[in-house]
């Protein structure tokens, strides 16, 4: 991670994909694996007590292990080796059973997959937040005059609740569909070799279920090392959130300009400073957001382009998609934590508003100015909105955001 990259992301988004808790989640697929062989009598419970007693990320030197991995082509490779030897020495007879039927995909996909979960967590709490406050915005200035602009020009009158209310509608929309997508894309990696599991004679199924129910992660019923629609469909739709982000941030960071002066993020020291300039008051969060929906189109396209992996097992396109997932729920997170922070704070000028309806008024020939910037027009657009926020709050009551 860069200099450049750490204030466009959040210290829990990075901390969830360190070094360190990656390894220690490719410990904990090597502890379930062990545990579920155990209990279908392919391995010897005390080996399986060996090997789950020795996955302690603390008595590993994560370090080595990715500078390892570079020579190795896999990070699955040094980790597995250095268990080995950590269980050789409490017990040398558990040594071989260590990895038992397993292959360096499934541990490294099947890591992600919980590193992931924690990362997608954070990602909704923060998508909630800026969601309601846009609800609540919406409602508060229901019927607040403000001017429409279309071809970034004054066009009509609409209100500030009405603007809120569109905000609010893709960010809802992502809510339910990141809901669905991560509980399809959260699974269980186990199928070997070659995706047979011939090694576990007949109860390599079995292990997959007993896994996925001690790592609350899916069970696909089948390998899925070359089969990643629904891995970069859960991408994707972080993609589609980020955009509708970016897309807010552009809008406020317009709103926000002197000249206009419509609305402001919220002050606070040390925020939106100048090194120069100790007048200007920059729009942060919007700078963020905006920054990761301009980085994410290439992170998910990457994410398509590995898609056609040869065979069973990908060479190059599966670990160019490994590189680039961290980095997309990294913008990601960022973008929607600046904007669950800028949200609920943010500064309505209620009579700048007027006055810029005001002020283009008198420039315009009467009944243009009566036809078209009428204040009253506010009011139909306030009622649209409070029907929007209705129909939004009630799909986020439902069933579908809690399945």
């Amino acid at each position: 991670m860069s200099i450049f990259e750490g204030f466009l992301s959040t210290s829990e988004t990075l901390a969830a994909f360190s070094d360190t808790n990656f390894v220690s989640a490719m410990l904990r697929f090597e502890a379930a694996l062990a545990r579920a062989q155990a209990a279908e009598g392919l391995i010897p419970e005390a080996a399986a007590q060996t090997i789950v007693g020795s996955c302690k990320v603390e008595l590993f030197d994560v370090a080595k292990i990715v500078r390892e991995s570079g020579r190795a082509g896999s990070v699955a490779i040094p980790l597995v080796k250095t268990l080995r030897e950590a269980v050789g020495l409490f017990n040398k007879d558990a040594a071989p059973f260590v990895h038992f039927g397993s292959t360096s995909q499934d541990v490294i996909d099947t890591a992600m997959s919980l590193v992931t979960r924690e990362a997608v967590a954070l990602v909704e709490a923060d998508l909630a937040k800026a969601t309601d406050a846009l609800l609540k915005l919406a409602t508060l200035h229901a019927t607040t005059p403000m001017l429409a602009r279309t071809l970034m020009q004054p066009a009509s009158v609409t209100s500030f609740g009405f603007k809120c209310a569109g905000w609010a509608a893709p960010l809802v929309r992502s809510r339910l569909r990141l809901r669905s997508a991560t509980k399809r894309a959260l699974q269980v990696q186990l199928g070997g070799a070659v995706g047979t599991l011939a090694q576990m004679r007949g109860q390599g199924a079995a292990v997959r279920r007993r896994m996925a129910t001690d790592l609350a992660l899916g069970d696909p019923g089948a390998t899925w090392h070359t089969q990643r629609d629904e891995w970069v469909a859960l991408g994707c739709e972080l993609a589609l959130m980020t955009g509708s982000l970016g897309k807010i941030a552009g809008d406020i960071a317009l709103l926000g300009q002197y000249e206009v002066g419509e609305v402001a993020e919220p002050s606070e020291p040390g925020r939106g400073g100048s090194s120069a300039m100790p007048h200007k008051r920059n729009p942060v969060a919007s700078m963020v957001a905006i920054a990761a929906a301009h980085r994410t189109p290439q992170r998910v396209a990457a994410l398509l382009a590995a898609m056609p992996q040869e065979h069973e097992r990908a060479l190059g396109a599966w670990q160019a998609e490994l590189a680039e997932w961290p980095q997309l729920l990294m913008s990601a997170h960022g973008s929607v934590r600046a904007m669950a922070s800028a949200l609920p704070g943010l500064q309505v000028d209620t009579a700048r508003m007027r006055a810029n309806i005001e002020r283009l008024r008198a420039e315009l020939p009467q009944d243009a100015a009566d036809e078209w910037f009428s204040v009253a027009l506010a009011d139909s657009a306030g009622d649209i909105a409070l029907a929007e926020v209705d129909a939004l709050k009630a799909r986020l009551s439902s069933k579908e955001i809690s399945q």
